[in-house]
């Protein structure tokens, strides 16, 4: 029987949680969807990643006004996917902070991953019609490193190496060793690869761990407390990364097809991470990129609606 495509049928409404998770940081997290990450600083409030609606937002801003009236002056886009960054319009921010590299991704695919994630994600579009025509724009763009002050509060952003896109940035508090990770960390969640760089990913992994954090918001999946907590996270995103482009070079070096290599790891997979959030959906998507870098794609291809409903038919029909 074929797979239903995507995530078209999680139709079942996440239970919030919004948390603190250090002095100045707190974690919106949601049973597995899409995690935003909040800096409450001296005068000011940083959000990282938007939810993928302003209407979405709606209640990550009625959380945050729960706790603080200071100004949300800065939001953070951790890279260009549109599920995280399409309700920026509802913070109402001075600035809009992302990576030139994701600024670029955006200008390259940004209106064909908007239609494409809108597909395969109905859920999490909730009252898509709120999103303002056209993409969210940063307004302030950096490379490899900028440091912003919420009054006495040091946030560093960080390019620590390509993983999850080109353009991944993580937002780091020094003082606190907290680290808001977008989805180069997950957490009892599939990683998304296909927008990838699966022998970059690793090496970007061990660079967040050479920070040292103490706590962690991941990309999806419950926020990470502790330094155990944290090693788990990102050992366990490493694994599946490393265990996916192990299978799949093997199988392309042994010059098997796409559908072929799929299956093998797929099958090979399951057991292991079956049980995580969106691996049904994650695997023919993260399979066709590794199968495409371990090829003849270095950099990812664009994915469009066309494009993903057939691969889904190649892979799953």
């Amino acid at each position: 029987m074929t797979k239903t495509f995507a995530s078209a049928a999680d139709l079942e409404e996440k239970k919030v949680t919004f948390s603190q998770i250090s002095e100045h940081a707190w974690a919106y997290t949601a049973e597995g969807d899409p995690n935003t990450g909040i800096i409450i600083g001296d005068d000011a409030v940083l959000v990282a990643d938007t939810q993928a609606t302003p209407a979405m937002a709606a209640d990550v801003i009625r959380r945050i006004r729960e706790v603080t009236d200071k100004p949300i002056k800065y939001v953070v886009l951790t890279h260009y996917h549109a599920v995280r960054v399409l309700g920026a319009s509802a913070y109402q921010p001075q600035q809009i902070l992302a990576s030139q590299d994701t600024y670029d991704l955006i200008v390259e695919r940004g209106e064909q991953d908007k239609a494409s994630e809108i597909g395969r994600f109905p859920r999490l579009f909730q009252n898509v019609e709120t999103v303002p025509t056209g993409l969210t724009w940063p307004t302030m763009t950096f490379n490899g490193k900028m440091t912003l002050w919420l009054g006495k509060l040091e946030v560093q952003l960080l390019q620590l190496g390509r993983g999850h896109t080109k353009g991944d940035t993580v937002v780091w508090l020094p003082s606190e060793k907290t680290l808001l990770s977008g989805d180069l960390v997950e957490f009892d969640a599939t990683p998304y690869a296909g927008d990838a760089y699966f022998q970059d990913w690793p090496q970007t992994l061990d660079n967040i761990a050479a920070l040292k954090p103490r706590a962690l918001v991941p990309g999806r999946g419950p926020a990470l407390l502790g330094e155990l907590q944290v090693k788990a996270g990102l050992e366990c995103t490493r694994d599946f990364i490393s265990d996916v482009w192990n299978s799949v070079k093997a199988g392309a070096d042994a010059g098997r097809d796409l559908r072929k290599v799929y299956e093998e790891t797929f099958a090979k997979l399951q057991p292991k991470y079956g049980s995580w959030v969106i691996f049904n959906h994650c695997m023919p998507f993260d399979v066709t990129r590794a199968y495409d870098e371990a090829t003849q794609y270095p950099d990812p291809r664009i994915w469009t609606a066309e494009r993903d409903q057939q691969m889904w038919q190649t892979l799953e029909g």
